[in-house]
């Protein structure tokens, strides 16, 4: 679903939390305004995405800026993108 939080359940950025900008064939294009950008998002594969309750405002997907904002209460950012929280990767 198009603008849907979803939380990456595999790859170097599991745990992490995108919003979906588009869908073809079983892959969506992600990002979160930070390490990947609305102007390029991320190819990644739908069984590797675990969907969540949220839909944004297709406002709060237009800028970089914005979705950041939008997704800092799931990534535990600041409005900057800087992480609060240094997640564990084992």
């Amino acid at each position: 679903m198009l603008r849907q939080v979803v939380r990456s359940k595999a790859g170097k950025d599991c745990g992490d939390y995108f919003v979906i900008l588009a869908e073809n064939e079983g892959f969506a294009y992600i990002a979160d305004g930070r390490l990947r950008k609305v102007e390029k998002p991320k190819r990644k594969n739908v069984r590797h995405l675990a969907p969540t309750n949220t839909v944004l405002k297709p406002e709060d997907c237009e800028t970089n800026k914005k979705l950041r904002a939008a997704l800092a209460g799931f990534n535990m950012t600041d409005e900057g993108g800087n992480l609060l929280v240094q997640r564990r990767r084992d």
